[in-house]
């Protein structure tokens, strides 16, 4: 199969990108350095000659709701504009579990995003993951100095490697609307996770745990982004993903 990853080289992109080739699939990486841009639809209908399906990694830091759903619907609307005229048979979207209500901040965007892919006319698979291992890390790298703010959040953190595997199982199940959700094995406070990251570290900086307001922060605090009871469920916890490659200290 011809699988064409956008954003095939960030946080989970590296890992679908590994994950597709160890499977025996050829890769097309869309991104900038490889001359293609969502957001503009430049150097896609080339990129996506004789591409059998799309995975969708492609990502925004943002709280802000209307950045983030410009982002998404922009980046969804040339992908999916292109994938119709290449004849793509099956276009796969990563998004999250459990922001059905948490229509807000981030996750306004993806949500922006559900909608634009189920609306489109190319066969689709939304599957949603639960928040990253490497979440942390990204929260603790965005503002230095010794106090790292971190909201309030009950969550179910996966490694990003094991999302990558899912999605290329994903896609070669064929477009099925939703898949099954991807958690990772145990709750966690992810104030909690971030100390336990700067611990391992060896840094020395205080987290201090914050309830956001608004609908983002409710949502955040409420533990919906753990997923269901009928989630499939990764393997690796926090403490073995801190000891392994995938962690990048500092």
């Amino acid at each position: 199969m011809r699988i064409a990853i956008a954003g095939g080289t960030g946080t989970v992109g590296r890992h679908v990108t590994r994950a597709a080739r160890d499977a025996g699939h050829e890769v097309v990486v869309l991104s900038r350095a490889s001359g293609t841009d969502v957001l503009t639809g430049e150097g896609l209908d080339d990129a996506l000659i004789g591409a059998d399906a799309v995975i969708d990694v492609t990502n925004l830091t943002s709280l802000s709701a209307k950045r983030a759903r410009a982002f998404f619907e922009n980046g969804t609307r040339h992908l999916l504009a292109a994938e119709e005229r290449a004849g793509v048979r099956h276009h796969v979207a990563l998004s999250i579990v459990g922001i059905d209500d948490i229509d807000a901040s981030y996750y306004a965007g993806k949500l922006a995003q559900e909608r634009a892919v189920a609306a489109s006319a190319v066969p689709f698979t939304i599957a949603r993951a639960a928040q990253f291992h490497e979440f942390a890390g990204q929260l603790l790298s965005g503002v230095p100095g010794p106090f790292a703010v971190v909201p309030r959040a009950r969550v179910r953190p996966v490694a990003a490697r094991e999302v990558g595997a899912h999605l290329v199982r994903v896609v070669e199940a064929g477009p099925q609307g939703r898949a099954s959700d991807l958690v990772g094995p145990r709750d966690e406070d992810l104030a909690d996770l971030a100390r336990r990251q700067l611990a391992f570290d060896g840094i020395r900086r205080r987290v201090i745990e914050v309830r956001f307001p608004g609908a983002y922060g409710r949502g955040l605090a409420s533990g919906s982004l753990r997923g269901g009871a009928d989630a499939e469920t990764g393997r690796i916890d926090f403490e073995e993903w801190l000891r392994s490659e995938d962690h990048r200290r500092g």
